[in-house]
């Protein structure tokens, strides 16, 4: 069991997915990554840069005679991830090889759900949350988009220094200088009754067809111990991965 992972090993396993993801967001997922490990929470960037490609051919899943589950809503060019300034991310378990989308873990045990800490220090961070969303809640997604919408992203538009800047000094604040003040600490707890309810009522009494063969050989290289009593959201994305080839050979974190 690697329950003893340094803050270098965990880092060098998200290492891979931040390549080709704008500076600023490598920087906020590194330093997202540091400080969770500071508070006890192992995280790994699961998704970073997406071709155009990639999103075509994950948007033609479900449509088109194709009988699997519908994952994206949107074609290449209109995902952030297209552009490198988007990340998902997920749990790494203390094995140090299996990762996770449970909201509700407490790997650390200090009675808050890791994800909700994982959450806190996204936004400290500047990164937007997509459990946030109304329309499209997507829990493990964090973005960085300046004011700009994807067709000006998709049009050449892109943060100016200035705004880099200001983002970066955000990114590099010590812990020392963050401390919550009372309307953060209001505002977390209401962040953990979202995630907790979000949870609770998304969650299905049984593995979707669609998401069973996904599930089957995210077991078989070790990502879940367990398929049962996920949400719609943590089948969608261990189906996306799947498709995405993270549960081939040597593709799992």
């Amino acid at each position: 069991m690697a329950n003893n992972l340094t803050l270098e090993q965990v880092r060098v396993k998200s290492a891979k997915r931040l390549e080709g993801v704008a500076p600023v967001i490598k920087a906020a997922a590194e330093a997202l990554i540091d400080r969770c490990y500071a508070r006890g929470v192992w995280i790994v960037i699961t998704q970073g840069l997406r071709t155009y490609a990639e999103q075509d051919a994950l948007y033609a899943q479900g449509r088109n005679g194709d009988k699997r589950q519908i994952v994206t809503k949107v074609r290449g060019g209109y995902s952030i991830h297209n552009f490198g300034y988007a990340v998902d991310f997920a749990l790494l378990l203390r094995d140090g090889r299996s990762v996770s989308w449970d909201t509700l873990k407490d790997d650390d045990k200090d009675s808050l759900p890791d994800w909700n800490e994982v959450v806190e220090e996204a936004k400290r961070l500047g990164f937007e949350w997509g459990g946030d969303w109304r329309k499209f809640v997507d829990m493990p997604h964090l973005q960085m988009i300046f004011g700009f919408t994807t067709d000006q992203f998709r049009a050449g538009k892109r943060p100016s220094q200035a705004q880099l800047d200001v983002a970066m000094v955000k990114i590099n604040k010590t812990e020392a200088n963050e401390e919550m003040t009372t309307e953060e600490k209001a505002a977390f707890k209401a962040l953990q009754d979202r995630v907790i309810a979000l949870e609770a009522t998304n969650k299905l009494a049984k593995v979707p067809a669609w998401a069973e063969q996904a599930c089957v050989n995210a077991k078989a290289v070790g990502v879940l111990d367990t398929a049962n009593d996920g949400s719609y959201d943590f089948y969608r994305m261990i189906t996306v991965l799947d498709r995405a080839g993270l549960f081939t050979k040597g593709g799992a974190a």
